[in-house]
């Protein structure tokens, strides 16, 4: 016997389908954890994974270390030991076993490295070498980035990816290094040197990926702490993980919690830039409008206040006939005087009757004339010529003048000027001054071309 079930029914999870959405939930949830307990049932197959559970007095949880990580374990631990690991949240689908893949592992406690670490920086720290206040500052935009890192490592690539994706225009500079191992260290001082021996860089990131305490402890050696407190060069330390902290990034002028986030920190957004230049042309040409509006609002009053020049002429003629006039007068007064004075001599010179006297009085009154009518003929020649030069220089600022040698005023039917052909439509009357009268003409057709073409009947 079959029992029915309503169509209502809510649809039920497979197995797997539930364990996949409980794997995907434990992952976003947590993220990267720290979780110190006691090893059980440690197992190392073939394989070279090892497997164990992580207990404390109530709870233990299963914990799969692989051996790409367990690798650079140096001391195998074993069952007992009280351990502190570093990985993710997971679940194992096949069995639905809640676990943890364990990417570091390290004694519980302080071990001789944490102890070292700790001396070192208590050392430095107390010489002064993390003080902010001998930090460099970084450049706001750097010409040239140097990087000592690994040739071969993940950072170098996180680093020219984001700078590719930031600003590709920025040149960059590997200065290659061993980042792990007993050369290390030596190796990231001296290519910490070369870089300022080569001075073409004015920012250096100093950093590798992620790893345990001991990958990276060429980070936390005294040598190289130094030979970032001594660099010239404004500094970004960039090791590890973001949970990953080093003696260098305590020396260093920035730390980064990894070299990406190293690249994105010291180098502009070239779409910022784009942003910024846009916004710029934006307000140039705002400027420019602004300019051009009040330039020609300066040249309208400058127009409105232009005085015609047939008035100026007049004036100028009225001026010059005053002073003909006067001129006149002046010459008029003088031959009057003298001739009073040649008169009052005359009658002296009969007064006193003296022959030869008078001889000579006739011939200096005679060369007095003379000197008199060139000086009165030059007097007039010299005004003369200055009157016809102010009228030719005033004929030549004329706008008259201009008429003359072919050009024309066009005004519309309100008596407007035209300046260009798409002022005017076909029909529409026109009046144009000429050098001499004018004329009154209707537009046939417009051509605002390079030309600049109008077409009329007249």
């Amino acid at each position: 016997m079959t029992t029915a079930y309503p169509d209502s029914r809510p649809r039920a999870l497979t197995v797997s389908e539930l364990n996949h959405q409980a794997k995907q939930l434990l992952e976003a949830s947590f993220m990267q954890v720290w979780v110190e307990g006691e090893i059980s049932g440690f197992a190392r197959p073939s394989s070279g994974h090892w497997y164990f559970s992580l207990k404390d007095k109530k709870c233990q949880i299963r914990c799969a270390m692989f051996r790409g990580a367990n690798q650079r374990i140096r001391t195998l631990p074993k069952e007992g030991d009280q351990i502190r690991i570093r990985g993710k949240v997971t679940l194992y689908e096949n069995r639905g076993d809640f676990q943890i893949i364990v990417e570091h592992l390290e004694p519980a406690g302080l071990g001789p490295l944490q102890q070292a670490f700790d001396a070192l920086k208590m050392k430095l720290q107390a010489e002064g070498l993390f003080d902010p206040a001998r930090k460099k500052p970084l450049p706001a935009t750097p010409r040239h980035i140097g990087v000592v890192t690994s040739p071969t490592g993940a950072a170098i690539h996180d680093i020219l990816t984001v700078l590719a994706r930031r600003c590709p225009a920025i040149p960059v500079t590997l200065y290659p290094t061993a980042v792990q191992g007993q050369a290390a260290t030596a190796d990231i001082v001296q290519a910490i040197e070369r870089a300022q021996r080569h001075n073409v860089a004015d920012v250096l990131i100093i950093g590798r990926g992620g790893g345990s305490l001991e990958d990276l402890w060429c980070f936390n050696e005294e040598a190289v702490a130094r030979a970032i407190a001594a660099c010239s060069i404004p500094t970004v330390s960039a090791v590890g993980h973001e949970v990953d902290v080093t003696i260098a990034d305590f020396v260093a002028d920035l730390r980064a919690p990894t070299p990406s986030a190293a690249a994105e920190k010291i180098s502009p957004d070239q779409q910022d830039w784009l942003r910024r230049l846009n916004d710029q042309q934006l307000r140039l040409a705002q400027s420019a409008r602004r300019q051009l509006q009040r330039l020609q609002t300066q040249l309208s009053h400058l127009t409105a206040r232009l005085r015609d020049p047939r008035r100026e002429l007049q004036e100028k003629a009225q001026r010059m006939d005053e002073l003909d006039l006067r001129l006149n007068r002046v010459i008029t007064q003088k031959l009057e005087q003298y001739g009073v004075r040649t008169e009052h001599l005359e009658r002296r010179l009969a007064a006193q009757s003296p022959q030869q006297t008078l001889v000579r009085a006739s011939e200096q009154v005679a060369l007095l004339r003379r000197r008199l009518d060139s000086a009165v003929q030059q007097n007039l020649r010299q005004n003369r010529e200055r009157l016809q030069h102010s009228a030719q220089s005033l004929h030549l600022v004329s706008p008259l003048a201009t008429l003359e040698r072919g050009y024309a005023i066009v005004r519309d039917e309100h008596g407007r000027i035209i300046r260009r052909a798409g002022e005017l439509s076909q029909g529409q009357s026109i009046s144009a001054r000429l050098g001499r009268g004018s004329v009154v003409a209707e537009v046939t057709g417009v051509h605002e071309d390079d030309d600049k073409m109008i077409k009329i009947n007249h």
